[in-house]
């Protein structure tokens, strides 16, 4: 199973130039503070709805700039 995780660097250097919070990209994207920190963190993954809103805010930026998708070590594989 593959997952996909917010490369916080990007992130918090789009923020950087964006003059931007970590407070205010929560608020544009729809979210809370805390689920956002999650995401930065990598304690949580965004749902396909949520990094459309995150692409959204933080335009020009593609998916490629924003997300890492990596293999979940743990997921059990499929027909077992």
């Amino acid at each position: 199973m593959l997952k996909v995780r917010l490369n916080r660097d990007a992130i918090q250097l789009a923020m950087v130039r964006r003059n931007m919070s970590q407070n205010m990209l929560a608020i544009r994207v729809g979210i809370s503070s805390g689920y956002i920190s999650q995401l930065m963190c990598g304690t949580r993954y965004a749902s396909p709805r949520v990094r459309q809103k995150i692409l959204d805010a933080l335009t020009p930026l593609t998916f490629d700039d924003v997300f890492i998708i990596e293999e979940d070590k743990n997921a059990v594989p499929a027909g077992r």
